[in-house]
């Protein structure tokens, strides 16, 4: 599966990094990198969590709107 996620460069450096369709998945990394590393752990991590609780993925919708 994919899921976007949004990148945050962080005042005191490094970057927060979450994924907006899964509520609550939040991670963070020095670099760009490691916050890409650390989201994918925490997604497969929140997954997981769903799945042995018995709790179905959350229904999002995704659009695009023009500014």
């Amino acid at each position: 599966m994919k899921y976007k996620v949004v990148l945050e460069p962080q005042e005191e450096g490094g970057y927060t990094v979450y994924a907006p369709t899964l509520p609550g998945c939040v991670s963070q990394g020095e670099t760009t990198e490691e916050a890409m590393v650390n989201i994918r752990e925490a997604i497969e991590v929140y997954l997981e969590s769903l799945k042995e609780r018995g709790i179905p993925l959350p229904q999002v919708e995704e659009r695009e709107v023009a500014v």
